[in-house]
């Protein structure tokens, strides 16, 4: 164990150093920060070094252990309404523990505010879409329809009910509804869950539909908080920034206080959070008996590691990166030479920060094992990093221009959905999965902070419009670059394919001879 956790510590050394030395360098030249605020984001690097490992070592031995026997046991029962029943429940349970959700929707004060509900009737409205599409999912893949079908279909009706029926204030927020949804609680459970379910398959397209899951249920939340916006309307959308300002702590006591506030405020969130996960899993092994005594031992352990993780990154994620983030959009925005370094600084601070999101090292360790080795994980995060990068200086782009969000999304829909008749379908599904995956917890704590705060500056008036959206492109930008590594990648294997044939060629000709 000891060494297990030590790898996962070196692995997450390696993926948050590089964002944190690009923002010390920022604080230290262009954007001087207060000392108080820069001691908070030391700290929260140092915690999001030791939550990842954590985090990660835990969803191992838990999260993905029970969505891999889970979805096994589905499918061996072969009743389809008992897939559909709990695949539902399930995508609503894992859903409402997703954090990154929880962070949107703490930003997301406008909708909320019209409403009884508060906060959780965005939560609960994600989490109803996500369980209806990955009920859908899971059918999917027993019915063996090609996931292509579906996404073009439901991403159309998407843009439609955008067009004809909502507001386009309200257009940035339901595609970032979309991007949140998968983050590090919700990809570990649905991704083992396609996999133990196509595991059963004997085909060989199996393996194909063993991923889908997530890039199905990144849908659903679109269209939930489309229809939401329909119903509660989007007149007058104001967003209140005061809440992210936060005043900078005076001394290192109150940094303290700061960080023993915010631990206590997310365990108590994660606590709520993982619970129904718990009892889901006692429940299904009070029935099924599917695991025996160690194995209930590793996986206790596992969620222990995963509530601890997680309560150490949200805490440094939120109170180490949310304030700097937004200070440095401020900084970068406020002077006119300066504003348009918010493409270049964006940009870099896309390629390194995908590779601090615990989910992704979820996903592309489930890609390298389910393609034997074929897609290497570091193949998979060069191709998300590359991805993310444009989506992050596209997204600047738009906040210095004032560009309707719709003019990306839909070319960029319109290719990623082009792209999946030409990519194989294993690609596919693991491009649209990555596009729920990459847009995660750092994202949403760090990167929309900052687009909001070089918003807040440029046109406080259009941050509901020009901010939100950012998610929604990192969620995007996968879609293109991991299909276009697809189609280099069926390229190659085809030119070795006919190397080898031709040599076989070869030699029989000399054997007749």
């Amino acid at each position: 164990m000891t060494k297990a956790l030590r790898d996962k510590l070196i692995e997450s050394l390696t993926s948050i150093l590089p964002i944190a030395l690009i923002i010390m360098a920022l604080c230290a030249t262009i954007t001087p920060l207060s000392t108080g605020t820069f001691t908070l984001f030391v700290l929260g690097v140092f915690l999001l070094i030791i939550g990842m490992g954590c985090f990660t070592l835990g969803a191992d031995m838990s999260m993905l252990v029970i969505g891999e026997k889970m979805g096994t046991v589905l499918t061996k029962s072969r009743k389809i309404w008992l897939i559909a029943l709990l695949s539902f429940l399930i995508g609503i349970i894992v859903t409402m523990a997703e954090p990154d959700l929880q962070i949107l929707a703490e930003q997301v004060q406008s909708v909320a505010e019209k409403t009884a509900l508060g906060n959780y009737l965005l939560i609960i409205t994600v989490a109803v879409g996500v369980g209806i599409f990955l009920m859908i999912a899971m059918l999917r893949i027993v019915f063996r329809i090609r996931l292509s079908i579906l996404l073009i279909v439901f991403y159309i009706a998407a843009f439609i009910v955008s067009f004809c029926f909502v507001d386009q204030g309200f257009w940035a927020v339901a595609f970032d509804s979309g991007g949140v949804t998968t983050g590090p609680m919700t990809v570990p459970f649905i991704m083992s869950l396609g996999v133990g379910v196509a595991a059963i398959r004997s085909d060989k397209k199996g393996q194909d539909d063993s991923f889908g899951l997530v890039a199905l249920s990144s849908v659903g939340p679109i269209i939930s908080v489309l229809v939401l916006g329909i119903i509660c309307g989007t007149d007058n959308l104001v967003y209140d920034v005061s809440k992210l300002i936060l005043t900078p702590p005076a001394d290192t006591q109150n940094v303290l206080l700061d960080y023993l506030h915010g631990f206590g405020e997310y365990a108590l969130e994660v606590f709520i959070a993982i619970s129904p996960i718990i009892v889901f899993f006692l429940l299904f092994q009070l029935v099924s008996r599917s695991f025996h005594k160690k194995q209930i031992v590793r996986i206790v352990i596992g969620f222990l590691y995963t509530f601890v993780g997680l309560v150490i990154f949200l805490t440094g994620a939120n109170v180490g990166f949310l304030p700097i983030g937004v200070e440095i959009g401020q900084s970068l925005a406020s002077e006119e030479w300066s504003m348009w370094l918010l493409i270049p600084v964006g940009m870099v601070i896309g390629y390194f920060v995908v590779a601090a999101e615990p989910a992704v090292h979820v996903l592309n360790k489930q890609v390298e094992r389910m393609s034997a080795g074929a897609i290497s994980s570091s193949a998979m995060k060069k191709g998300l990093c590359v991805g993310v990068s444009a989506a992050i200086g596209l997204a600047m782009v738009r906040i210095l221009t004032g560009m309707n969000i719709m003019w990306i999304l839909v070319p960029g829909y319109v290719i990623a959905l082009t792209l999946t008749f030409f990519t194989p379908p294993m690609f596919t599904g693991i491009a649209f999965d990555s596009g729920g995956v990459a847009s995660g917890a750092m994202v949403s704590s760090f990167v929309l902070p900052m687009a909001i705060g070089a918003c807040n500056v440029l046109n406080p008036a259009g941050i509901m419009t020009q901010a939100f959206g950012c998610v929604a492109f990192v969620a995007l930008a996968p879609l293109i670059s991991i299909q276009v590594l697809g189609i280099l990648y069926k390229h190659k294997t085809g030119r070795i394919k006919r190397n080898f044939l031709s040599v076989e060629d070869r030699i029989l000709e000399y054997s007749v001879d």
